[in-house]
């Protein structure tokens, strides 16, 4: 393994490029990544680093994203085939036939959306900003006034709906690793095993773990609150790949997943041996052709400028 990173750590100064990762990637990826974080922080990364090349180990839409917004930057990913189930939920096919039957209608895409979904969105958000992105879009129109549809995750919506208290058409889409493997019983058999702990859920989660929760969260902000917190335990509800960076950051604290199930196996699905070879032969470029791009930039370009306000 150390003979790989040695190569790719070579390969990176000449190709002058940078490792981006998303928190749900294998612990051996940290170690070669320049970055590591959530979707929100690494949408912003991909805009501000200085490269010709970004390697973006994650799943399929997030080094689309890269690429929307970082044009002049070749971006690759280790794994074409990363692909995120939940952003396949939604197509833009799909979507142009609910906004042909709706008028006046304000369509707020989740991140894990595919460009195509993005170019027919009027404004991005992530789970970490969701609740100021729909703040913004109801400050603009006024809260009798707007009409919107948020998607594809409708354990976010509802999150969103009941923190707003405001009504939304919600598309019916879902994480499976959140939806299907982060349950409440498991939640519960994990508290009562821990019961000082605190429970950090991630809001793609099902509303009954949701409400089990003690603080709702992406998990770039996860990993903000623990640092800061004085609590010494914590129940993680969310991806399992988190694990590795909150242990190994807070080596003072202790971290107990839900579930050893809820593991994204598109996430793992990057390896040092794919970072490698993709860095050695440049290849599984991932580009957006650029009426597309153009047109899924303005919705990401909104989100972004909502936070840097912020």
């Amino acid at each position: 393994m150390n003979e790989i990173i040695e190569k790719i750590n070579r390969l990176k100064l000449e190709r002058r490029a940078v490792i981006l990762a998303h928190m749900y990637q294998p612990p051996e990826i940290y170690d070669v990544a320049d970055f590591v974080g959530d979707s929100l922080e690494l949408s912003r990364k991909a805009t501000q680093i200085d490269a010709d090349v970004i390697v973006f180990c994650g799943v399929y839409f997030m080094a689309e994203t890269a690429s929307i917004l970082s044009p002049s930057k070749k971006v690759l990913i280790p794994d074409l085939n990363a692909g995120c189930p939940l952003a396949d939920m939604v197509t833009a096919k799909k979507l142009k036939s609910f906004k042909s039957q709706h008028k006046n209608l304000i369509v707020v895409a989740y991140v894990n959306t595919s460009a195509e979904v993005k170019a027919e969105s009027d404004i991005c958000c992530t789970s970490s900003n969701a609740l100021n992105v729909i703040k913004s879009v109801i400050d603009k129109k006024g809260i009798q006034g707007v009409d919107i549809l948020f998607l594809p995750d409708r354990n976010l919506g509802s999150y969103i709906q009941k923190n707003l208290n405001i009504e939304m058409n919600v598309w019916d889409g879902f994480c499976p690793t959140h939806n299907n493997f982060i349950l409440p019983d498991y939640v519960l058999k994990v508290k009562m095993e821990h019961p000082k702990a605190e429970v950090l859920a991630h809001p793609e989660c099902r509303p009954e773990v949701i409400s089990l929760a003690n603080h709702v969260m992406s998990t770039g902000l996860m990993c903000k609150y623990v640092e800061k917190s004085t609590a010494k335990d914590f129940i993680i509800a969310t991806e399992i790949g988190i694990l590795h960076k909150l242990r190994k950051d807070n080596q003072d604290k202790n971290f107990y997943p839900v579930t050893e199930l809820a593991e994204c196996p598109n996430m793992k699905k990057i390896t040092l041996a794919k970072v490698l070879d993709v860095l050695t032969n440049m290849k599984n470029i991932v580009s957006v052709k650029e009426d597309v791009r153009q047109k899924a930039y303005l919705p990401i370009s909104k989100m972004l400028q909502i936070v840097n306000s912020n």
